[in-house]
C-alpha cells in the first residue's frame, strides 16, 4: 500500500497532530491553487518505502466532515501504549478509548482521536 488519504478542515492543526503527537515527519506539502486545494504527506519514512497519510484540505470546505459510517480507523504500532497515552493526554488528545488488553484477549491497544475526529488505533507492539 502507498498511502491512506483523508480529509482535514484544518491542515495546520492536522500536520501538529500527526507530527507533533505521533511523531510523524512532514515528507511533502503541495498548494493546488487551480484546484483550491493542499495535500500533505506525513509518515514515519520516505514514501518509497513505508505507507504514508495523504491528508487532503480542501480550501472551500467552510464545515468540518461528515466522517461517514464506511470508514473505521487508522493503525499504529507502539512500544509502550501507557507511556504514550499518558503522553497524549497531556496534550490535550481525546483518548476514547483508554489502554489495556482487549476485551476478548490479544493486544494491548487504545483508541485516540485526530483534529478532525478520526479515530486511530494504538497497539503496543515491540519495535
Amino acid at each position: 500500500m502507498l498511502h491512506t488519504m483523508i480529509r482535514v478542515h484544518d491542515l495546520d492543526a492536522s500536520i501538529k497532530f500527526y507530527c507533533d503527537n505521533l511523531d510523524m515527519k512532514l515528507l511533502r506539502k503541495t498548494d493546488f491553487p487551480s484546484g483550491k486545494f493542499t495535500l500533505a504527506f506525513v509518515g514515519y519514512g520516505d514514501e518509497k518505502e513505508n505507507t504514508v497519510i495523504e491528508l487532503t484540505h480542501n480550501w472551500d470546505q467552510e464545515e468540518p466532515y461528515d466522517l461517514g459510517s464506511g470508514f473505521g480507523h487508522l493503525a499504529l504500532g507502539v512500544p509502550d501504549i501507557y507511556g504514550t497515552c499518558e503522553k497524549l493526554e497531556a496534550e490535550g488528545v481525546k483518548i476514547p478509548r483508554p489502554p489495556g488488553p482487549m476485551k476478548h484477549g490479544g493486544s494491548v491497544i487504545a483508541f485516540i482521536e485526530d483534529p478532525d475526529g478520526y479515530k486511530i488505533e494504538l497497539i503496543e507492539k515491540s519495535m
